[in-house]
Protein backbone atom coordinates (compact mmCIF):
# COMPACT_ATOMS: atom_id res chain seq x y z
CA UNK A 1 0.00 0.00 0.00
CA UNK A 2 0.97 3.81 -0.60
CA UNK A 3 0.17 5.16 2.82
CA UNK A 4 0.51 8.81 1.77
CA UNK A 5 3.18 9.69 4.28
CA UNK A 6 5.48 11.84 1.94
CA UNK A 7 5.64 15.19 3.26
CA UNK A 8 4.01 14.30 6.36
CA UNK A 9 6.12 15.33 9.66
CA UNK A 10 6.06 13.38 12.43
CA UNK A 11 6.96 13.39 15.98
CA UNK A 12 7.70 10.40 17.80
CA UNK A 13 8.66 10.08 21.33
CA UNK A 14 10.37 7.81 23.03
CA UNK A 15 12.44 6.98 20.22
CA UNK A 16 15.50 5.92 20.78
CA UNK A 17 14.96 2.85 22.21
CA UNK A 18 11.87 -0.15 21.11
CA UNK A 19 8.92 0.34 19.83
CA UNK A 20 9.15 4.20 19.30
CA UNK A 21 12.67 3.77 17.59
CA UNK A 22 11.19 0.92 15.40
CA UNK A 23 8.28 3.83 14.88
CA UNK A 24 10.36 6.36 13.77
CA UNK A 25 12.05 4.03 11.48
CA UNK A 26 9.16 2.70 9.87
CA UNK A 27 7.49 6.32 9.13
CA UNK A 28 10.57 7.58 7.96
CA UNK A 29 10.75 4.47 5.16
CA UNK A 30 7.31 5.04 4.38
CA UNK A 31 8.46 9.20 3.45
CA UNK A 32 7.15 10.86 6.74
CA UNK A 33 10.04 13.18 7.92
CA UNK A 34 10.74 12.46 11.56
CA UNK A 35 11.66 14.44 14.82
CA UNK A 36 13.03 12.17 17.85
CA UNK A 37 12.34 12.90 21.38
CA UNK A 38 14.03 11.42 24.72
CA UNK A 39 16.14 12.36 26.91
CA UNK A 40 19.14 11.26 25.74
CA UNK A 41 20.91 12.98 23.12
CA UNK A 42 23.51 10.69 22.38
CA UNK A 43 20.76 8.02 21.35
CA UNK A 44 19.11 10.59 19.78
CA UNK A 45 22.02 11.26 17.66
CA UNK A 46 22.17 7.63 17.14
CA UNK A 47 18.77 6.95 16.30
CA UNK A 48 19.17 9.99 13.65
CA UNK A 49 21.79 8.40 11.87
CA UNK A 50 19.97 5.09 11.14
CA UNK A 51 17.27 7.68 9.38
CA UNK A 52 17.00 8.13 5.38
CA UNK A 53 19.34 10.88 5.07
CA UNK A 54 17.44 12.37 1.36
CA UNK A 55 15.34 14.57 3.73
CA UNK A 56 15.25 16.60 6.91
CA UNK A 57 14.97 14.41 9.92
CA UNK A 58 15.69 16.35 13.80
CA UNK A 59 15.42 15.54 17.41
CA UNK A 60 14.31 17.24 20.34
CA UNK A 61 16.34 16.74 23.85
CA UNK A 62 13.27 16.65 26.84
CA UNK A 63 12.27 15.01 29.44
CA UNK A 64 8.74 13.29 30.35
CA UNK A 65 9.30 14.15 33.97
CA UNK A 66 8.95 17.91 33.51
CA UNK A 67 6.35 18.32 30.90
CA UNK A 68 6.00 21.97 30.61
CA UNK A 69 9.47 22.37 29.55
CA UNK A 70 8.59 19.30 27.22
CA UNK A 71 6.15 21.08 25.82
CA UNK A 72 7.69 24.81 25.40
CA UNK A 73 10.49 23.01 23.76
CA UNK A 74 8.12 21.20 21.55
CA UNK A 75 6.19 24.82 20.89
CA UNK A 76 9.48 26.54 20.19
CA UNK A 77 10.83 23.80 17.52
CA UNK A 78 7.33 24.38 15.62
CA UNK A 79 7.72 28.04 15.97
CA UNK A 80 11.57 27.76 13.94
CA UNK A 81 10.82 24.82 11.93
CA UNK A 82 7.45 23.20 11.44
CA UNK A 83 4.41 21.96 12.92
CA UNK A 84 3.71 17.98 12.89
CA UNK A 85 0.75 16.35 10.85
CA UNK A 86 1.63 12.91 13.53
CA UNK A 87 2.09 12.90 17.64
CA UNK A 88 3.65 9.48 18.92
CA UNK A 89 2.97 9.44 22.50
CA UNK A 90 5.21 7.06 24.06
CA UNK A 91 7.30 6.54 26.53
CA UNK A 92 8.47 4.08 29.14
CA UNK A 93 6.16 2.14 31.53
CA UNK A 94 5.56 2.95 35.39
CA UNK A 95 7.98 0.46 37.92
CA UNK A 96 5.87 -2.87 38.52
CA UNK A 97 4.58 -3.48 41.91
CA UNK A 98 1.10 -4.49 43.40
CA UNK A 99 -1.20 -1.57 44.08
CA UNK A 100 -2.17 -1.60 47.78
CA UNK A 101 1.98 -0.84 48.25
CA UNK A 102 2.28 1.75 45.46
CA UNK A 103 3.23 5.35 47.12
CA UNK A 104 1.41 8.20 46.20
CA UNK A 105 4.71 9.86 44.42
CA UNK A 106 4.52 6.32 42.10
CA UNK A 107 1.13 7.67 40.69
CA UNK A 108 1.60 10.75 40.40
CA UNK A 109 4.86 10.19 38.51
CA UNK A 110 3.37 8.13 35.82
CA UNK A 111 0.40 10.46 35.66
CA UNK A 112 3.18 13.22 34.65
CA UNK A 113 4.92 11.31 32.55
CA UNK A 114 2.08 9.66 30.84
CA UNK A 115 -1.00 11.85 31.14
CA UNK A 116 0.23 15.15 31.52
CA UNK A 117 2.86 14.53 29.05
CA UNK A 118 0.40 13.47 26.33
CA UNK A 119 -2.50 16.27 26.50
CA UNK A 120 0.68 19.28 26.69
CA UNK A 121 1.91 17.59 23.64
CA UNK A 122 -1.26 17.36 21.71
CA UNK A 123 -2.05 20.90 22.74
CA UNK A 124 0.68 21.95 20.95
CA UNK A 125 0.43 20.17 17.59
CA UNK A 126 -3.72 20.31 17.19
CA UNK A 127 -3.41 24.01 16.06
CA UNK A 128 -0.87 23.11 13.19
CA UNK A 129 -3.31 19.49 12.49
CA UNK A 130 -6.20 21.56 12.15
CA UNK A 131 -4.70 24.28 9.61
CA UNK A 132 -3.99 21.32 7.47
CA UNK A 133 -6.77 19.12 7.53
CA UNK A 134 -4.79 16.22 8.78
CA UNK A 135 -3.85 14.96 12.26
CA UNK A 136 -3.14 11.84 13.52
CA UNK A 137 -2.03 11.11 17.16
CA UNK A 138 -1.49 7.63 18.46
CA UNK A 139 -0.71 7.02 22.09
CA UNK A 140 1.00 3.84 23.03
CA UNK A 141 -0.90 2.02 25.89
CA UNK A 142 -0.55 -0.93 27.29
CA UNK A 143 -3.27 -4.49 26.76
CA UNK A 144 -4.05 -3.57 30.71
CA UNK A 145 -6.33 -0.83 29.02
CA UNK A 146 -8.68 -4.17 28.45
CA UNK A 147 -6.89 -6.68 31.20
CA UNK A 148 -5.24 -5.45 34.12
CA UNK A 149 -2.17 -7.19 34.48
CA UNK A 150 -1.21 -8.84 37.68
CA UNK A 151 2.26 -6.94 39.32
CA UNK A 152 1.50 -3.96 37.36
CA UNK A 153 -0.80 -1.57 39.64
CA UNK A 154 -0.10 1.76 38.94
CA UNK A 155 0.14 0.77 34.91
CA UNK A 156 -2.95 -0.54 34.93
CA UNK A 157 -4.04 2.74 37.05
CA UNK A 158 -2.53 5.37 34.75
CA UNK A 159 -3.31 3.40 31.64
CA UNK A 160 -6.77 3.42 32.19
CA UNK A 161 -7.09 7.29 32.49
CA UNK A 162 -4.88 7.63 29.50
CA UNK A 163 -7.61 5.89 27.25
CA UNK A 164 -10.15 7.64 28.70
CA UNK A 165 -8.51 10.65 27.50
CA UNK A 166 -7.99 9.92 24.23
CA UNK A 167 -11.19 8.66 23.55
CA UNK A 168 -12.37 12.03 24.78
CA UNK A 169 -9.97 13.94 22.39
CA UNK A 170 -10.86 11.87 19.55
CA UNK A 171 -14.75 13.04 20.02
CA UNK A 172 -13.45 16.72 19.83
CA UNK A 173 -11.30 16.64 16.93
CA UNK A 174 -12.91 13.88 14.51
CA UNK A 175 -14.48 16.96 12.27
CA UNK A 176 -11.17 18.77 11.49
CA UNK A 177 -9.76 15.34 9.88
CA UNK A 178 -7.78 14.46 12.97
CA UNK A 179 -7.60 10.80 14.75
CA UNK A 180 -6.81 9.93 17.87
CA UNK A 181 -5.93 6.07 18.61
CA UNK A 182 -4.37 4.01 21.20
CA UNK A 183 -2.06 0.93 19.99
CA UNK A 184 -2.18 -1.56 22.61
CA UNK A 185 1.17 -3.72 22.60
CA UNK A 186 1.47 -6.83 24.11
CA UNK A 187 4.68 -8.83 25.41
CA UNK A 188 7.17 -6.83 23.21
CA UNK A 189 10.94 -7.71 22.99
CA UNK A 190 11.67 -4.77 24.73
CA UNK A 191 14.16 -3.59 27.32
CA UNK A 192 11.36 -3.14 29.42
CA UNK A 193 10.00 -6.15 28.92
CA UNK A 194 13.30 -7.50 30.02
CA UNK A 195 12.86 -6.00 33.29
CA UNK A 196 9.81 -7.22 33.76
CA UNK A 197 10.91 -10.94 33.30
CA UNK A 198 13.68 -10.61 35.17
CA UNK A 199 11.15 -9.25 38.67
CA UNK A 200 8.91 -11.64 37.61
CA UNK A 201 11.19 -14.42 37.55
CA UNK A 202 13.01 -13.09 41.15
CA UNK A 203 9.49 -12.91 42.88
CA UNK A 204 8.42 -16.81 41.46
CA UNK A 205 11.98 -18.25 42.33
CA UNK A 206 12.67 -19.26 38.36
CA UNK A 207 15.29 -18.20 36.31
CA UNK A 208 15.32 -15.97 33.54
CA UNK A 209 14.97 -18.37 30.66
CA UNK A 210 12.50 -20.62 32.32
CA UNK A 211 9.77 -17.19 32.90
CA UNK A 212 10.18 -15.76 29.67
CA UNK A 213 8.77 -18.86 28.44
CA UNK A 214 6.55 -19.00 30.45
CA UNK A 215 5.55 -15.93 29.53
CA UNK A 216 5.82 -17.02 25.98
CA UNK A 217 3.33 -19.65 26.27
CA UNK A 218 0.77 -16.78 27.73
CA UNK A 219 -0.02 -16.05 24.36
CA UNK A 220 -0.95 -18.07 21.26
CA UNK A 221 1.28 -17.18 18.91
CA UNK A 222 3.92 -18.64 21.78
CA UNK A 223 6.26 -15.91 20.78
CA UNK A 224 6.87 -11.92 21.74
CA UNK A 225 6.39 -9.82 19.38
CA UNK A 226 8.69 -7.64 17.64
CA UNK A 227 9.29 -4.22 18.24
CA UNK A 228 8.76 -3.65 14.22
CA UNK A 229 5.42 -5.63 14.43
CA UNK A 230 4.26 -3.16 16.73
CA UNK A 231 5.20 -0.13 14.77
CA UNK A 232 3.88 -1.29 11.36
CA UNK A 233 0.32 -1.02 13.09
CA UNK A 234 1.51 2.42 14.14
CA UNK A 235 2.30 3.84 10.97
CA UNK A 236 -0.62 2.00 9.24
CA UNK A 237 -2.65 4.34 11.80
CA UNK A 238 -0.72 7.58 11.48
CA UNK A 239 -1.81 7.17 7.62
CA UNK A 240 -3.87 8.56 5.46
CA UNK A 241 -5.68 5.20 4.44
CA UNK A 242 -6.39 5.32 8.12
CA UNK A 243 -8.68 8.25 7.90
CA UNK A 244 -12.07 6.51 9.40
CA UNK A 245 -10.22 4.77 12.35
CA UNK A 246 -10.82 7.15 15.58
CA UNK A 247 -11.01 6.50 19.26
CA UNK A 248 -10.20 3.09 19.26
CA UNK A 249 -8.32 0.58 21.31
CA UNK A 250 -6.09 -1.56 18.81
CA UNK A 251 -4.26 -4.78 20.21
CA UNK A 252 -1.15 -6.11 19.19
CA UNK A 253 -0.40 -9.22 21.35
CA UNK A 254 -0.70 -12.27 19.16
CA UNK A 255 -4.29 -13.10 20.60
CA UNK A 256 -3.08 -12.91 24.46
CA UNK A 257 -6.08 -10.51 25.77
CA UNK A 258 -9.05 -12.42 25.74
CA UNK A 259 -11.66 -9.52 25.44
CA UNK A 260 -12.37 -8.28 22.08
Amino acid sequence: MDLKLNNKNALVCGSTQGIGRATALALAAEGANVTLVARNEEKLKAVLAELPNDRKHNYIVADFSNPIELQEKVVTFIEKEHGFHILVNNTGGPKSGGILTASLEAFEHAFTMHLKCNHLLAQATIPFMKTEGFGRIINIISTSVKEPIPGLGVSNTIRGAVGNWSKTLSVEVAEFGITVNNVLPGFTDTERLTEIIKIKATNENRSIEDMAEIMKNYTPAKRFAKPEETANVITFLASEIAGYVNGINVPVDGGRTKSL
